[in-house]
């Protein structure tokens, strides 16, 4: 009964925000609350939300602070180098910008870190898209694409979960699964290209003096992530480019479709009264006397992470207290930074602990438990001697509709158990566990998700609709190649 309920509780939530009768935020507090109920333990609600709030706390936090750090490490101009290098070579080309919305979002996936990975992306590419009238869940899908399949870093998470779980070093994991990865990031970029051939066709070969002419879309209000400030922060690049940017705040909501057949924006119902701040290089919270600074203090915290010396909320929260510190000494300056960045900050914390209800309820009411049973309860016996392979397809759902510790952590074991029955690796199972991570980072479960949909003003049944293919796809390229290079 709780394995039928557990998934009547998930496809409803999906299907209530794909279809847009319910906002993300809403759908993930009322739906478990309601099946919390049906399943007779509406009396322990209040436990299993707060064991959830607690465990995700420290995710919120991390996530907090790194939006503020990594919002400051932009406004100084920490990353205009990159940036410009990325908008150089896109120039007004639709399926070149595309190409490199793929490009700057691997380089900037390296640190780990998803909602960093995401802030940076969609702060440098969506004025091009919102000035060339690109589909912005094609933005928003191929950066979550690429941040999933660079997810399998070693201190991105799912490596080291896995170990952990199956008490294995992460490097004999992870190292023998780099041609796959490869293959998949290459699977990313190859996406990237054939969507912007398509953007290319629909919108035709720009000059730069063409798209700057275009007069900027107007928008309609998000009702999905909500709307986030990503406004006055980055760079453009020179020349040129400097003049896509736009005199006014980001504050307004905008959504891109979802659709393939036309992802064109929807018209508007609705005028933006004020249009997007681009990336202005000459915006004045720019500190290139401090770039070395800030480049350093990036670098040494992100060390600090692989390194595991602190916690990470511990980290964010210091590198954000002294970039604040040093880079604007006065308190008026301080204060007008975090008030750029709180609507940001706000949108993502409330996900995150409206999550909690969520992951609360399935993993207290016992769902969670139930379905992975069930799930490998359905493994025929015959397909024992290839758990490695039903590890990999099945990580595509599992890691999907629940959370990365409750796959890692309880259903991957298991998993392992039988293959080892059957003669099969826990190393094979290991690495086979990975290939999902490419759907995973469009879960509903991951909070950075939502600081992609949100900065992006993208709905998040939209982005559903158009990554999950995409997604699946690449995903099963890094099962295939694992399986063809002899890694499982």
């Amino acid at each position: 009964m709780l394995t039928i309920l557990g998934f009547a509780m998930i496809a409803t939530f999906l299907v209530l925000i794909m279809t847009k009768k319910m906002s993300p935020i809403a759908a993930l507090v009322l739906i478990p609350a309601l099946f919390c109920v049906a399943v007779g333990q509406g009396a322990q609600l209040g436990d299993y939300v707060i064991e959830g709030v607690g465990n995700l706390a420290p995710t919120a936090a991390m996530l907090m602070f790194a939006i503020v750090y990594f919002g400051v490490m932009i406004d100084v101009g920490l990353f205009d180098p990159i940036v410009r290098g990325i908008l150089k070579f896109c120039r007004a080309d639709p399926m070149r910008i595309v190409v490199g919305t793929a490009v700057l979002a691997a380089i900037v996936s390296l640190d780990g870190d998803g909602s960093t990975t995401f802030m940076i992306t969609v702060s440098a590419m969506y004025p091009l898209y919102k000035r060339l009238k690109m589909s912005l869940v094609v933005m928003t899908g191929v950066a979550a694409t690429a941040n999933g399949v660079m997810n399998t870093l070693p201190w991105g998470g799912p490596t080291a979960r896995a170990a952990t779980a199956l008490k294995l070093d992460a490097s004999e994991i992870f190292v023998p699964m780099i041609p796959a990865l490869a293959m998949g990031l290459l699977a990313v970029f190859v996406l990237a290209y054939v969507l912007g051939l398509r953007e290319r066709k629909r919108l035709g070969m720009l000059t730069l003096d063409e798209a700057l002419a275009r007069e900027p879309e107007q928008e309609t209000v998000s009702t999905g992530a909500g709307s986030m400030r990503g406004g006055s922060t980055g760079s453009t690049g020179t020349g040129g480019e400097d003049r896509l940017r736009k005199d006014a705040s980001a504050s307004g909501g905008g959504t891109g479709t979802g659709t393939d057949a036309d992802p064109a924006a929807d018209p508007a119902d609705e005028a933006d009264d004020d249009e997007f701040q681009g990336l202005d290089p000459n915006r004045p919270t720019l500190r290139p006397k401090l770039y070395w600074f800030n480049a350093g203090l990036t670098a040494a915290l992100l060390t600090a992470m692989i390194m595991e010396l602190m916690p990470i909320p511990v980290l964010f929260l210091l590198g954000a207290a002294l970039a604040l510190t040093v880079n604007f000494p006065h308190m008026p300056d301080q204060r007008a930074r975090i008030a750029a960045h709180a609507d940001n900050v706000l949108n993502v914390s409330g996900m995150v602990f409206a999550a909690a209800v969520f992951t609360g309820v399935l993993t207290g009411t016992g769902m969670v438990e139930h379905m992975a049973d069930w799930v490998v309860g359905a493994v025929p016996d015959a397909m024992g001697p290839h758990m490695a392979i039903v590890t990999g397809l099945l990580s595509l759902p599992l890691t999907y509709f629940m959370s990365n510790d409750g796959f890692y952590f309880g259903v991957l074991p298991v998993l392992a158990e039988a293959g080892a029955a059957h003669g099969v690796s826990p190393l094979e199972i290991a690495r086979a566990s990975l290939a999902g991570q490419a759907l995973h980072m469009s879960s509903p479960l991951v909070p950075a998700v939502y600081v992609l949909v949100g900065m992006a003003k993208v709905e998040f049944g939209d982005h559903t609709r158009f990554t999950v293919k995409w997604a699946v796809l690449t995903s099963l390229v890094v099962l295939a190649a694992g399986v063809l290079f002899g890694i499982m």
